[in-house]
């Protein structure tokens, strides 16, 4: 994130938001982190209670690096003390959040959080965090950075546990809600596709304008202004194809072209004209913009390494992103080789789903190689393939099974760090 000189937080700023008390020795900070390895001279250090450690463990290494004020709940010279350093967190976003005078759009859903939020900034020409920066605490810093002038602010907001959409919401009071989809995500938390649908849900609720994706609409009900291919749609696109040249589709009598294969940045488009309809900006050069659209790596990212093609979809994963990559592997000539990773966070039905995942891929592609603690089950499912219980012996069968000229598919949550097996082909 670029460090703009007019963000400052001062010790009376941070103590008026949180109801916190500031130390004598507490400095002016022009940067807001929560990981100590992250602070550089100048920086506001916040300790936030961590899985495993408390951010109180890591106050001294903030100041040895350079930290000009902590936020934490023990007394300290150079404090803002507080009661509960998340709530305080929390306040703290929202006192930010204020000083921005302009629109916020928020994006949630159970995919395509990250391709929708960037269709709809580099599409509209609004500000918009990097990557998937979708916490309280990402979304505290970016708002302490978001220039005053600037004419809009997309952020994406990620939550895996009861409540969490309360707080982001509370945090960047968003105008305008925008919701990408619902499907099993963060069951360890969520627990059920239900309890996804209500917490989701709670943005639509609580903007001013809400936009939802039509087939999430109308399986759960959802109120707001509907987008996608299907009929009855509010904002419709229709003729969707998509292959190796990337995603084209037509929305009224205007042409799309995107530089990415695929539904998924296809939906994320939609969603990007729908906002511009409902905002009345002329169409075309919003079109224009997304045929120029970059997304993170890691995104349906098609390549060539040498002798192989990659359809790199990596950065993360679960049931309903799976399928939408599968949907574009399909649509590619073979031979297909779909290399599948863990999908995290699945909860008790976890084995089911990626046995399903399993079965889907069997469909699609020519080979088939499965990676991590489900692996064995996941070939035992297909009745093919090949089991690797980790990395190191996936790049040993990755080895042995990609051949020149095959489409190699990677697919798997994003702390498997399948991207890794790009140095098998070359990458």
């Amino acid at each position: 994130m670029q460090i703009t000189q007019d963000a400052i937080l001062t010790p009376a700023f941070v103590a008026q938001a949180t109801g916190g008390r500031p130390g004598p020795d507490a400095g002016e900070a022009r940067d807001l982190v929560w990981d100590s390895r992250e602070v550089r001279p100048g920086a506001a250090f916040i300790a936030l209670p961590g899985a495993h450690r408390h951010g109180n463990d890591f106050l001294l290494d903030a100041l040895d690096r350079g930290a000009t004020l902590l936020i934490t709940d023990r007394d300290h010279p150079q404090a803002v003390r507080v009661r509960d350093p998340y709530r305080a967190l929390i306040r703290l976003g929202r006192a930010l959040r204020a000083r921005y005078p302009g629109p916020v759009i928020g994006v949630t859903g159970s995919a395509g959080k990250t391709t929708t939020k960037e269709a709809i900034a580099q599409g509209l020409g609004l500000v918009a965090p990097e990557g998937n920066l979708n916490t309280p605490p990402a979304l505290a810093r970016f708002f302490l950075h978001l220039k005053p002038q600037a004419p809009g602010a997309v952020v994406e907001l990620g939550i895996d546990h009861p409540g969490e959409m309360d707080d982001l919401l509370a945090l960047a009071a968003p105008k305008i809600g925008v919701l990408t989809a619902i499907a099993p995500a963060h069951l360890a938390g969520l627990k059920r596709e239900e309890i996804v649908a209500r917490e989701k849900a709670k943005l639509l609720e609580q903007s001013e304008t809400a936009l939802v994706e039509h087939e999430a609409a109308r399986r759960w009900n959802l109120k707001g202004l509907t987008y996608g291919f299907g009929e009855g749609a509010r904002f419709r696109g229709q003729g969707l194809t998509f292959g190796p040249e990337g995603t084209r589709f037509r929305y009224g009598a205007l042409g799309v072209h995107l530089p990415y294969p695929g539904r998924g940045p296809a939906l994320a488009a939609l969603a990007a004209l729908a906002l511009a309809e409902v905002l009345g900006q002329p169409l075309a050069p919003v079109a224009e913009r997304l045929a120029g659209l970059k997304l993170p790596p890691g995104r349906l990212h098609y390549r060539t390494l040498g002798p192989y093609r990659v359809l790199d979809d990596a950065y993360n994963a679960n049931p309903a992103s799976v399928a939408a990559g599968l949907e574009v592997l399909a649509a590619f000539p073979g031979p297909r080789l779909a290399v599948l990773g863990t999908m995290l966070e699945l909860g008790e039905h976890a084995a089911r789903y990626h046995e399903e995942a399993a079965r889907a891929a069997a469909r699609v592609a020519e080979k088939l190689l499965f990676v991590g603690p489900f692996a064995e089950a996941m070939q035992k499912a297909t009745g093919r393939g090949m089991a690797a219980p980790d990395l190191a012996a996936a790049r040993e069968a990755l080895a042995e099974l990609a051949e020149p000229g095959d489409l190699v598919y990677l697919k798997a949550s994003r702390a498997v760090g399948l991207e890794r097996l790009l140095e098998v082909l070359g990458g």
